[in-house]
């Protein structure tokens, strides 16, 4: 029997998208300089505390351009302590794969999917955060055959729970030049992460984009804890003490290279309850504050925050409200950072 899938329309190649919507040399700039920044916090030539701090889902424009304008402000006086790269994810997964995936897919929540109006629009926004706060921005890696779309203008690559397996995120990680977050799988089982990250840092050669291609490995890939679900489907957070500690033995056992961790104080650490990820960001700088092997490993906190408290459904047009998972508001926010810099020796 024929494939049951209609060819809707052929895409642009990313080459041809960049080339259609290309970068300034400014924006050029502005990335080349916070790529050189951020490298060195993971390999520990700066010691400043990253915070990849945004909404769930980027799925308004202007409401995003809202929300990092006044990260910038915030971002400019805390600059010694914190280093702030925004969450503009537009691609999401979906636990049992329906619902709204994100910004690429449907550019308006409340319209028909287009893949196509999705790939411009996730570009130009990227570019205008860039060119209007000087952020370059996280995204979390869902289908690796369109991280080119993006690769001139993010600053830092997350591959998900249900990813990290996945052969062609963990050969793709291994050949982006920036910093790549590994999460540990919905299951729980770390070595799963790490046998992700030996892959990513060591060099490759797979089939990409219809081309055979070879890869240096990654230097810059890394672990994120995000909790975990046990076989009764109860959330257990993993960003104790203890946790940490048992993930610098097992980085010390791998011999990896720049051993780090960034804390996701969301999902399945937070039991999903966003109101708990103030108490657990000061918990994880807690336990940074009071063992060397965790102070030099943990380089920052992930967290879900938007312009307002918790989520609300497509349609409710609540200005900066999260229609994905709930998110804590601005106002939470900018307090919980005033006072992780104050934590941070």
């Amino acid at each position: 029997m024929e494939m049951q899938m209609q060819f809707i329309q052929e895409l642009p190649t990313p080459e041809e998208i960049k080339e259609k919507y290309p970068l300034s040399k400014e924006i050029k700039g502005i990335k080349e300089k916070r790529d050189e920044e951020i490298k060195k916090i993971f390999e520990g030539r700066d010691d400043r505390f990253l915070l990849i701090i945004g909404p769930c889902s980027a799925d308004n424009e202007d409401a995003v351009l809202d929300y990092v304008t006044r990260l910038a402000a915030v971002q400019e006086k805390v600059k010694d302590k914190l280093y702030m790269i925004p969450r503009v994810y537009t691609n999401k997964p979906r636990t049992v794969g329906i619902g709204y995936k994100g910004m690429l897919h449907q550019p308006d929540p409340e319209k028909e999917e287009n893949l196509l109006a999705g790939i411009i629009a996730i570009r130009e926004m990227h570019t205008r955060v860039i060119r209007e706060t000087g952020f370059t921005c996280a995204e979390e890696m869902l289908y690796p055959e369109n991280h080119r779309y993006l690769s001139d203008l993010l600053a830092y690559v997350a591959i998900g729970a249900r990813s990290v397996e996945d052969q062609g995120h963990r050969l793709l990680a291994s050949g982006l030049g920036i910093p790549v977050g590994m999460k540990n799988p919905t299951g729980g089982d770390i070595s799963v992460m790490m046998n992700s990250i030996v892959a990513a840092q060591n060099p490759q050669r797979f089939v990409y984009r219809g081309w055979e291609v070879q890869t240096t490995g990654n230097p810059l890939v890394h672990s994120i804890l995000r909790g975990y679900v046990d076989k009764f489907g109860r959330n257990i957070p993993n960003y104790h003490f203890e946790d940490l500690i048992h993930l610098a033995h097992s980085y010390e056992e791998r011999e990896l290279l720049n051993p780090a961790v960034i804390v996701d104080t969301n999902h399945s650490n937070s039991d999903k309850d966003f109101m708990q990820q103030i108490r657990i960001a000061k918990d994880v700088v807690y336990s940074k504050n009071h063992a060397k092997e965790v102070k030099n490993m943990v380089k920052g906190l992930m967290i879900e925050s938007y312009l307002e408290d918790g989520a609300q459904s497509i349609g409710d047009g609540v200005y900066g409200k999260s229609i994905t998972d709930p998110c804590l508001g601005w106002e939470k926010t900018e307090k919980l950072i005033y006072e992780l810099a104050e934590f941070i020796w």
